[in-house]
């Protein structure tokens, strides 16, 4: 994959599908210590209906900061919702609900491309033609086509051989090739954006740096989410998921992860129950907003 990929580098949606048939809308981390709240208690006013936000971090007071802030932002819609973060830089890391499992939306277009990857990576080979201007649409304009085509060629037997190498087991691939219907969680996609970020056996160098670049050209009109608030010194790498359903209204995701300049951070947060896209937009990113403000202080 090595020299296709550093040619494709040198050369420079609408609703997220729910079906193929019928589309919608190891470089382990740093250790961590304890946050400064006292073992076995809760920050007041960081548990949000018996889920408690909960960091650590090697930056003083910052995790206290976070629990705080991240419970304050998603006060309200803290029921149908999840959040999981990592920070190098302070070796900084947050969960709420992070197992909890939601409809993936557009936001499995990234595990989509790491199985493609992986595959391509197992053989041998380079991306073909095809595939990179399928995965370019399929990640920077959240295009449902290029994720069925892709999605029908890896089959279930490709993307679940990704998720067991990449550890993501609280992760199930959508049934009948409803690939917006893959359940998954914070905790698994911030393992997947950790993969994307280090050195690590799952996806080479040429891999990973293809895989952000996508991220990172996404269409303007789709940079909502987690990109909320982040410094204007960070490369962002961003990837969304909107959809409405009978039950649980509008699905509204977003993962990121900031990268240059001494940024090293990544983010997810999944959200659904929303009255409308709007509301769940806003949702998200009231929780990116404090989380990069916080960061970054």
């Amino acid at each position: 994959m090595k020299r296709g990929l550093a040619a494709v580098l040198a050369s420079g949606a609408a609703l997220t599908g729910l079906a193929a048939a019928a589309p919608a809308g190891a470089t382990a981390p740093a250790t961590k210590t304890p946050a400064t709240s006292t073992p076995g208690t809760t920050t007041p006013g960081t548990d949000l209906g018996g889920s408690p936000v909960t960091c650590t971090s090697n930056r003083p007071g910052l995790a206290d900061r976070l629990e705080r802030d991240i419970a304050g932002a998603l006060h309200g819609h803290a029921d149908a919702s999840a959040l999981a973060l990592y920070d190098r830089t302070t070796a900084t890391s947050c969960t709420f609900r992070a197992d909890q499992a939601f409809d993936s939306a557009s936001v499995v277009k990234v595990t989509i491309l790491g199985a493609l990857l992986r595959q391509a990576q197992e053989q041998h080979r380079v991306l073909t033609a095809r595939e990179l201007s399928l995965t370019s649409a399929m990640i920077t304009k959240s295009d449902n086509d290029a994720t069925n085509a892709l999605w029908h060629q890896l089959g279930h037997t490709g993307i679940q051989h990704f998720l067991d190498v990449a550890g993501m087991r609280d992760t199930v691939p959508g049934p009948q090739g409803r690939w917006g219907r893959t359940q998954i969680t914070a905790g698994d996609q911030v393992k997947l954006l950790r993969l994307l970020t280090s050195d690590n056996p799952v996806l080479d160098t040429n891999a990973r740096t293809y895989a952000l670049q996508l991220m990172n050209r996404v269409v303007p009109e789709q940079r909502w989410g987690t990109p909320a608030g982040a410094p204007t010194t960070a490369t962002v790498h961003v990837k969304n998921g909107w959809v409405p359903l009978d039950t649980h209204g509008w699905r509204v995701h977003s993962v990121g992860v900031f990268t240059g300049n001494g940024h090293d951070y990544g983010m997810a947060v999944l959200s659904h129950g929303h009255a409308t896209m709007e509301n769940g937009i806003a949702t998200v990113e009231s929780a990116a907003r404090v989380i990069n403000r916080d960061l970054n202080l």
